[in-house]
């Protein structure tokens, strides 16, 4: 099980960066000029794809260490709210400081979910977009202490 868990959020953060390099040419466009309808609505689409990548990292942890995914309305808060707080079988797995990051990205997803794309505001999304690297940088490092925290004493 320990392997397994490993194993899924190396995937899912190897996917993370895989996404982030698929639309590294219009991030960097973006640091010169404002981005038109079609491209915001692209990076619109990134900065979804983007969060839900993290939380699926969270759902394995949520599933293989906490006995299941967080229940109601609220889900997708609580299970955020979860990682930032040590479980019964488990550390915290992120710090206070990247669940506030994370938020900002789980509230755009919210916004995104429920507007018309053509309706999104880059100056909303523009520091999103531009601090997904550090942020996805960050997540790599605590998620690799907390499986190394996690795992400490674990078989193979």
């Amino acid at each position: 099980m320990w392997l397994d868990l490993k194993e899924e959020i190396e995937l899912e953060l190897a996917m993370l960066r895989e996404l982030l390099e698929s639309v590294q040419a219009l991030r960097a466009q973006c640091q010169v000029s404002v981005p038109d309808l079609v491209e915001t609505m692209a990076l619109g689409a990134f900065l979804h794809a983007f969060y839900n990548g993290v939380e699926n990292a969270f759902k394995r942890i949520a599933i293989h260490m906490d006995g299941g995914m967080p229940k109601g309305a609220n889900w997708h808060q609580a299970l955020l709210d979860s990682m930032n707080r040590p479980g019964e079988t488990r550390p915290a797995v992120i710090s206070p400081e990247l669940r506030h990051l994370l938020e900002a990205y789980l509230d755009f997803r919210h916004r995104f979910r429920n507007l018309y794309t053509h309706k999104l505001d880059w100056e909303l999304m523009a520091d999103l977009v531009h601090g997904c690297e550090n942020t996805l940088d960050r997540l790599e490092r605590e998620l690799s202490s907390f499986l190394e925290a996690a795992g400490h004493g674990t078989q193979p």
